[in-house]
């Protein structure tokens, strides 16, 4: 009889963790954003999380693409997050591509899932 209360009180446990939400962490993957700048000028470039408030590299940090530069920005992510990019001319946040500074923008074709491996090549052009 002890052995059937046990199994109760462990099942009741879990489904009471299930209520509760306490689900099993998400799965980390890495993905590398590939970019080109063709732009006569320097740009910044963020990676900004559709699904948590994360931002790459973050730290009040962007990456520097100079121009005709091409930069590979590794990253890790969790398994099927969508990650966009925003990039603006250096010294000017009106020029924009992607979702611009700030994450603040709609874009088109410029969100990727994470799901390990790396992007075509991004080319921004004028």
């Amino acid at each position: 009889m002890t052995a059937t209360i046990g199994r109760a009180l462990a099942a009741a446990a879990f489904a009471l963790l299930s209520v509760a939400g306490m689900a099993a962490p998400a799965a980390a993957a890495d993905v590398t954003f590939v970019m080109r700048n063709e732009h006569p000028n320097a740009l910044r470039v963020e990676l900004y999380s559709q699904d948590r408030d994360h931002v790459w590299p973050g730290d009040g940090q962007d990456y520097y693409l100079d121009d005709g530069e091409t930069k590979t920005m590794p990253l890790s992510c969790e398994e099927g997050e969508t990650i966009c990019y925003g990039a603006w001319i250096d010294g000017d946040q009106g020029t924009y591509w992607g979702v611009g500074p700030g994450n603040t923008q709609d874009c088109e074709n410029c969100c990727y899932v994470c799901t390990g491996g790396e992007t075509e090549e991004i080319v921004l052009v004028p």
